[in-house]
């Protein structure tokens, strides 16, 4: 490994995590545009899909910055979007 390499990546972290998080990007961003436009079925699966895509993006940053006691804050998002997306869907049922 070359040392521009190895200091470009967080500290702790590995190139596996780093292409990992950078491969996760594009559909979180495509999640999160689906659930800003589109007919109210699609803005549902884009809110829970960017839960889901959230999720899995904090867990890979915890491996990726070499911080494993920070899997709580994963967990914790992930619970909270199931939540989230029940609450939308509560909104959009009594006022949409």
């Amino acid at each position: 490994m070359t040392a521009a390499l190895a200091a470009a990546l967080p500290p702790g972290g590995s190139v596996a995590w780093t292409l990992a998080l950078l491969l996760l990007m594009p559909p979180l961003v495509a999640a999160l545009a689906l659930s800003w436009r589109g007919p109210v079925g699609s803005r549902f699966a884009g809110v829970q899909l960017a839960g889901s895509v959230g999720t899995v993006v904090m867990a890979v940053m915890t491996f990726a910055f070499g911080q494993p006691s920070s899997i709580d804050l994963a967990v914790t998002f992930g619970i909270l979007a199931v939540t989230a997306s029940l609450l939308y869907a509560v909104f959009v049922e009594r006022w949409v």
